[in-house]
């Protein structure tokens, strides 16, 4: 057994100052820790798991700075393993295996488990996620995965199978001014030694500003107390402002984020919303997304959502999309303000795009119908033989364009226009023109 240093105090001391305050001030305990209450609150199933000492292999995921780190070194301690972590970024296989060897070892010879954290665990290939699969699966380790990517498509089926996933929100605005309160008022890991007065509206900034993350504010903080040259330390808002950093776009252009953003731009969008839908497209524009997507999905959304309530939406949607091929970023992006609003505004009907979808049903489940003899193709040598395209009325003889003739054999409407925008007009129309096509169509009794 080796001596303890006589320094080994004093190095602990040095180590602890020269962490960030976002580290010192990480929970000590569960009652420390802040957010994530849909789970880990009384009587949640987290929680339950916890008191009845029933915690198994989990994936944690959400957002940096709500406390996924910070949570599996305190479930450590309440399970009573031994805390490691690895990082799947820096981390290889070899690693890997060595880590799970020693939890077996530890396992046999004390009985003791080890909680494994692996931060980032969606960067382990799939080779690597598969060598965590024996000892997950019989209880070895108790793996704790942590992940920014949603799991069901980052992480394999088959470890994402024998875990429990626990999506992590972003901290609220009160629950970001609580840290930053409870960092004030500590004397031995926060900045109580300092005496600081903290202003209402700059607290309030930086809990908005930090977007749900603990880290951030608590950085911003440090950066602001210790900077500022006068004692007692303002915090004023403008202090705050000085002290938060642009925070980088956390935005995956080939991850769920990519994916989340399209949905909720096209989903604002239907919902007639222009200044969400604006929002989203700034989240993607700054994240990076490649103009061509958003292109590609405002065309395909005017024909989906929009169709003919406003038949300008299509021929707009793809003149937009043609101009930022030609334009291209940064200038584009004010084509995309414009289609992207033009298009919340717009009447919506998806009444085309149902129609199309109950056509391409009755084909696939084989309600197939044959094309009436009448409009069959006669411009061939035989084909009035067979009586093909005999009966056929030519539409621009007759009265209005409009010949009284079945074009499809059966009786089956596809195309219900809404009553909104243009498709009012065509509703009207159109309830003319199937009063005329009903007059060709066979009687019943008709041989």
């Amino acid at each position: 057994m080796s001596t303890p240093s006589l320094f080994e105090s004093s190095e602990a001391e040095n180590r602890r100052r020269a962490e960030p305050l976002a580290a010192r001030m990480r929970p000590a305990s569960l009652a420390e820790f802040v957010g994530q209450q849909h789970f880990l609150g009384e009587g949640k199933l987290l929680w339950r798991l916890i008191k009845s000492d029933r915690v198994g292999s989990v994936i944690f995921y959400g957002p940096p700075g709500t406390g996924k780190t910070t949570l599996a070194f305190l479930l450590a301690g309440e399970t009573r393993s031994r805390f490691r972590q690895i990082s799947a970024v820096t981390a290889g296989v070899k690693e890997l295996r060595e880590v799970l060897e020693e939890a077996r070892t530890l396992l046999s010879t004390t009985g003791r488990r080890t909680l494994l954290f692996v931060d980032e665990i969606h960067r382990f290939n799939r080779a690597q996620q598969d060598v965590l699969l024996p000892d997950v699966e019989h209880g070895t380790v108790i793996l704790v995965g942590a992940t920014t990517q949603n799991p069901f498509f980052a992480v394999t089926s088959a470890l994402v199978s024998r875990s429990r996933v626990f999506q992590f929100q972003a901290l609220s605005i009160e629950e970001i001014q609580n840290v930053i309160r409870r960092a004030l008022a500590d004397t031995t890991r926060g900045l109580g030694q300092h005496d600081v007065r903290m202003h209402d509206d700059a607290l309030k900034f930086l809990a908005e500003v930090s977007d749900g993350d603990a880290r951030r504010a608590l950085g911003a903080l440090e950066v602001g107390v210790l900077s500022s040259p006068q004692r007692p330390v303002e915090f004023t808002r403008e202090l705050a402002a000085e002290s938060v950093q642009r925070k980088a776009v956390e935005y995956d252009a080939t991850g769920d984020a990519h994916y989340d953003a399209a949905s909720a731009l096209i989903k604002s969008i239907r919902g007639s919303d222009p200044d969400a839908a604006i929002y989203w497209l700034a989240r993607m524009l700054e994240g990076g997304e490649e103009v061509r997507f958003l292109s590609r999905r405002l065309v395909i959304l005017a024909s989906e959502d929009v169709g003919n309530a406003d038949p300008q939406a299509l021929p707009l949607a793809v003149a937009a999309m043609q101009a930022c091929e030609f334009v291209g970023l940064p200038e584009c992006r004010l084509t995309l303000s414009q289609a992207v609003t033009y298009l919340a505004c717009a009447p919506k009907s998806n009444a085309a795009t149902v129609a199309i979808g109950e056509a391409q049903t009755d084909v696939r489940e084989g309600r197939l119908i044959p094309v009436p003899v009448h409009l069959q193709d006669k411009h061939y040598q035989g084909a009035k033989r067979l009586g093909h395209g005999q009966g056929y009325e030519y539409a621009h003889d007759a009265p209005d364009g409009i010949a009284p003739q079945d074009y499809l054999g059966v009786e089956k409407t596809y195309y219900r226009p809404v009553p909104r925008g243009f498709e009012v007009e065509l509703a009207a129309r159109l309830e003319k023109i199937r009063a005329v096509l009903r007059e060709g169509k066979p009687k019943t009794g008709d041989v």
